[in-house]
Parts: structure tokens; C-alpha cells; sequence
């Protein structure tokens, strides 16, 4: 499952390492760079839900075999991609491939791990999607150098197949019924009292604290997805860098993002217990953490100081997933786990993950990417407000 993941974010970040030969090779813009990121989020965002609902009801080892599969074919599409108009299309496949894995995936684990960990769990799997990140734009960076941008996202689809083979023979809908018998009789209740569309949204959203755990996740990765995107381009543009080092210095910073959503995981376990309060209170701490250290970082001048603030302040870019994600399971009922994941997807994707590098494009394409990044802590101060803001409802429904 992590190795999926690991797969997933390969072949949605190594585009993202190739912008500056795409940029000179076709003259785009950097809102069509922007776009042609962003429309992978934005197609997960939008399917994760409904093929989550298809997931839970088909077959979920079935349906992970299927899409991922769908998305190394079309990184396999973006490779031999001709022009602009292709590149756009064959990512939107690659969106639409990527659409349920991870809430489909995290709600198999979920099921099977105990509730204590469910912080270190979420936080340990999703964490593939930084270390994902790392080595696509790490090795898209390297290929591209020696054999071109098309063989790297070549290599990347390879890498998809031989895994889609190997966990289709691994993981199978027998062994999975084998370790979650329980889960798989109360989904069975599920299916037949709780489809209808007026329950389930009720289920998903069983209150306001909830809701502002999916806002606050969210809005905290749209900073995460800005910086993904654009940090390798900030290294070329402002420091100079050659665009193999370039992506190996933006895929380190990732690689400190990634080991710090396993640890604010486990930390936050460690700290909170089976206590929802406290586990909101870590989320405070780390958004604010986070916003004050990026602050710092961007207003100094490229250099050695910078790198200095930028590597603890992304240690915390990705503490949402660790924080929301155990908050949103002990809210929601374990039948439709899938399906709740599957919403706090679609909220992460297009109200940060899309919403992000394509914002963040347009106002690099006005005032130039260095200020556009400047102005990026500012947007910390919206997640702060939806996690106080859901501390003090789940502090009023205790109440009550």
C-alpha cells in the first residue's frame, strides 16, 4: 500500500521537476505549467468520493489494482505528449486514476490497526506522498538531465506497472475479508440502511468540528501543494541552480516534510491519546509553527540562511493529514471510513492541492514567483482559524 502511494506521488510531482525544459521547449506560461499540476488534484477532488462509494461496494483490492493501473498508463501518456493540449489531457487521466487510492487505501488500514495509532498510522501512510514526491522530482530532475524529460516520465510509468502486478497478486479481496471480518459484517448492515444520499451525508458530517477538520486540513495544504509545486523553479529562477540540482534541493526539503507527517503523527499520539482535544490542540501548534518559520524564511534573501528556515518550517507542512485524519475517524462511523477519507480528499485537493499551484502561477505570471512565495505564510492564518474555530465547537458539543 505505501509503495502504491509512493507510485501515486511519482508520477503526479515529477512533472513538476521538468517545468523549466517544458517552459523553454513549448513557450508556456506559468499558468499553463500551473495547470497542467493543478488538474491532477483538481480530477482527483472531484471523482475521490464517488469512486470511493464504487470502492466500498466492488471491491476495494479490486478497485486499487484498476486504478492504478489507469494511472501509469497515462503517465505513460504524458511522456509521449507532443504538445501542451496532450501533456493537460493525459494528466487529467493520471487525476482520475490517482481519484480514491488514498482514501480507499487509508481506510483499509485503518480498519486493521488499533484506534491508538490511528495518528502514527495515517501520518506513516500518507507520508508516501512526500517521499513519493522526493524521488519523482528527485529522479525526474536526473533523468531529464541525461536522457530527457520524456524518459522520465517513461521510467515513472514503468515503476507503476511492476507494482500494479505485484500487489494485484498480494493484496486480494479474500485476504483482506480474512483481517477485517468485523468491519466487513458492519459494512454489510451499512449497505443496506445507510446509501441513501441524506444519511450518508449526515454520517460524513456528524458536526461543525468535524467540518472545520476538513477546511483546516485543506487550507494547510494549500501551502503544501504550492511548495511542492514550485520550489524546484524558485531554486532555478532566484538561486541559479542547474535543473538537476534544483530538484535534488527541493526533493530534500520534501523528504524533511515527509519525516515530519510521520513524526507529528506519532507525536501526536504519543501526546494525545484517545483525547480529540488534545489532538486539536497539536494541530494549533504545528499550523502556527508552521506559518511563523515560512515567514521568516521568505523574507530573507536566497541563500544558506534561508534553506536554514525552510527546512524545520516544512518538518510541519504536512501535520494536517496526522491531526485532521485521526480527528475525522473517531467523529465517523468505521463503515463509512472510505467514503470520509474519500471527502477529506476531495476537500485537500481542490481547495489546496489544486488550488494552490494554479494560484500561485497567476500571481507568478504578475508580480514574479520570489514575491508571489512571500506572501505565502499569510495563507497559514486561514487553517489557524478553522482549527480554533473547530477546538472551541468540539469544546461546545462536550459541553452540551
Amino acid at each position: 500500500m505505501f509503495c502504491l502511494l509512493l507510485s501515486d506521488y511519482m508520477s503526479r510531482q515529477a512533472l513538476n521537476a521538468l517545468f523549466p525544459m517544458l517552459k523553454l521547449q513549448w513557450g508556456l506560461s506559468d499558468t499553463q505549467l500551473g495547470s497542467v499540476s493543478s488538474i491532477v488534484p483538481l480530477a482527483v477532488g472531484v471523482l475521490t468520493l464517488p469512486f470511493s462509494l464504487v470502492a466500498d461496494r466492488w471491491g476495494r483490492a479490486k478497485s486499487i489494482t484498476l486504478m492504478a493501473g489507469l494511472w501509469s498508463v497515462a503517465t505513460l501518456g504524458c511522456a509521449i505528449a507532443a504538445n501542451y493540449h496532450e501533456m493537460f489531457v493525459a494528466r487529467m487521466f493520471v487525476g482520475v486514476g490517482e481519484a480514491a487510492y488514498g482514501s480507499v487505501g487509508l481506510a483499509m488500514l485503518i480498519g486493521i490497526f488499533p484506534k491508538r495509532m490511528r495518528s502514527s498510522i495515517v501520518g506513516g501512510f500518507t507520508s508516501a506522498a512526500a517521499f513519493g514526491s522526493v524521488l519523482g522530482v528527485s529522479l525526474s530532475g536526473i533523468i531529464a538531465t541525461h536522457l530527457g524529460w520524456r524518459w522520465s516520465m517513461g521510467m515513472m510509468a514503468i515503476f507503476g506497472l511492476v507494482l500494479v502486478i505485484v500487489y494485484g497478486v498480494v493484496v486480494t479481496e479474500k485476504r483482506m475479508a480474512c483481517v477485517c471480518a468485523d468491519e466487513t459484517d458492519d459494512a454489510a448492515v451499512h449497505d443496506r440502511l445507510a446509501w441513501a444520499p441524506r444519511a450518508l451525508l449526515s454520517s460524513l458530517f456528524p458536526s461543525r468540528s468535524v467540518l472545520c477538520a476538513y477546511l483546516g486540513s485543506a487550507l494547510q495544504l494549500f501551502i503544501q501543494g504550492t511548495l511542492f509545486v514550485w520550489l524546484p523553479s524558485y531554486l532555478n529562477r532566484y538561486w541559479g541552480m542547474p535543473v538537476g540540482k534544483a530538484a535534488v534541493v527541493a526533493a530534500g526539503l520534501v523528504l524533511v516534510s515527509g519525516l515530519g507527517q510521520f513524526l507529528c503523527g506519532v507525536i501526536t499520539d504519543w501526546v494525545s491519546g484517545n483525547s480529540s482535544l488534545r489532538r486539536w490542540n497539536m494541530a494549533i501548534g504545528y499550523c502556527l509553527a508552521l506559518g511563523v518559520l515560512l515567514e521568516f524564511a521568505f523574507r530573507l534573501p536566497p541563500g544558506n540562511l534561508q534553506l536554514a528556515l525552510l527546512a524545520p518550517a516544512v518538518f510541519f507542512l504536512a501535520s494536517s493529514f496526522s491531526t485532521c485524519g485521526a480527528i475525522i475517524a473517531g467523529a465517523t462511523s468505521p463503515t463509512i471510513h472510505g467514503s470520509a477519507f474519500a471527502t477529506l480528499t476531495l476537500f485537500n485537493n481542490i481547495l489546496g492541492l489544486a488550488a494552490g499551484p494554479f494560484v500561485t502561477g497567476m500571481v507568478s505570471d504578475a508580480v514574479g514567483l520570489q514575491i508571489a512565495l512571500r506572501w505565502l505564510p499569510v495563507a497559514a492564518i486561514l487553517p489557524l482559524t478553522m482549527y480554533l474555530l473547530g477546538r472551541w465547537c468540539h469544546c461546545a458539543q462536550a459541553r452540551r
